[in-house]
């Protein structure tokens, strides 16, 4: 019965302003005297496109479309399990606003409507993940990446220019990707490489940055956001401040972020332990406990799907931790060494 009364209304109010363009659309329905949450759900079953086509009914419409509420219901159809990243990124990372400290529990107010126009205006964007061994690359859109390639430190003939091997490397993205440059805005995050925060450390960073913006520039690329690693990697973990500790192939960083700043000032550390390294590790571990392997490939298969992190080392000693995993042609078993290779990274002096 409500919905009968509203499409009354509707077509009421669309026939009004058909026959009188120049009038302010005053005629009264019953629909006029529905309370506004009645009219909130109704919408909602409208789906968001009809609802915007109705805001310009009249007044009384247009009223209850500005509902935030509705907007923001659905905002949350689109964006589903990412949601709450939304509502971070809109309420902290927004241009024109300054970063502050992320506020436990605070729901703060935000233009709804306006955020899902300008949501549903945007491209994707393409993601590069630079790492010291590899980078990723994807699609903003997309949960996951799309494929993996050697670092754009070192793509190509590393004895070439900077410029040059940036180039390669941009090109080989954009046809893996099978698009052209200048359709899609580019965020890549660059890896913290040194601990010191010298004259020569900042002078190379700043030309690494100014290369990667002029090279993707001259491919027409329309925006880039060149970014460090550490602080999208907080922003992903939605805080704005922290620790970032930062699990390379090569290395594994640590860096203070505040407000989105890299607190240079205050230290980064870098360990020259990284995934390569637990690897190595746990491939000593497996012959010394005379577990044969074909290859490197089988360790790092081990290594990603049954190792992990012993919340009290010595206590795990005492536990039975066997698992057996199939790889390839052969079923492989390990015990302690499924804890013993992570804890090099707190205690060093076990990998000698």
């Amino acid at each position: 019965m409500l919905l009968r009364r509203a499409w009354s209304s509707l077509r009421r109010h669309t026939s009004f302003s058909q026959n009188n363009e120049d009038l302010d659309c005053k005629v009264l329905s019953p629909a006029d005297n529905l309370h506004a949450d009645v009219f909130y759900l109704i919408l909602k079953r409208l789906g968001a496109k009809n609802s915007a086509k109705a805001a310009v009914i009249c007044k009384t419409w247009r009223d209850s479309v500005d509902d935030e509420r509705l907007w923001e219901f659905f905002l949350q159809q689109e964006c589903g399990d990412a949601w709450q990243a939304v509502v971070f990124a809109e309420t902290y990372l927004r241009d024109g606003f300054p970063l502050r400290s992320v506020v436990p529990n605070a729901y703060p107010h935000l233009p709804f409507r306006v955020i899902y126009g300008q949501r549903a205006q945007l491209q994707g964007s393409i993601i590069i993940d630079g790492g010291s061994g590899y980078c990723k690359y994807g699609w903003s859109t997309n949960s996951g990446p799309s494929g993996i390639s050697p670092t754009f430190l070192e793509f190509a003939n590393i004895e070439s220019p900077m410029k040059s091997r940036l180039r390669h490397f941009f090109k080989t993205v954009y046809d893996r990707l099978k698009v052209k440059p200048s359709t899609q805005p580019l965020v890549i995050s660059t890896p913290i490489c040194h601990c010191d925060d010298t004259q020569s450390v900042k002078a190379a960073r700043r030309q690494l940055r100014e290369a990667i913006y002029q090279v993707l520039f001259d491919m027409n690329v329309p925006a880039v956001c060149a970014i460090d690693q550490a602080v999208l990697a907080l922003y992903a973990a939605q805080q704005t401040s922290g620790i970032v500790v930062n699990i390379g192939f090569h290395v594994t960083s640590i860096v203070p972020i505040l407000c989105g700043k890299v607190m240079r000032n205050v230290g980064i550390e870098l360990v020259g332990q990284g995934a390569l390294r637990l690897t190595g590790f746990l491939s000593e571990l497996m012959h010394g406990n005379g577990i044969e392997f074909g290859s490197m490939y089988t360790v790092k298969v081990l290594k990603e799907k049954l190792c992990y992190v012993a919340e009290d080392y010595h206590a795990e000693l005492s536990k039975n931790t066997e698992a057996s995993l199939s790889v390839g042609n052969g079923v492989f078993t390990l015990s302690h060494e499924r804890f013993q290779t992570a804890e090099i990274l707190f205690q060093p002096q076990l990998s000698g």
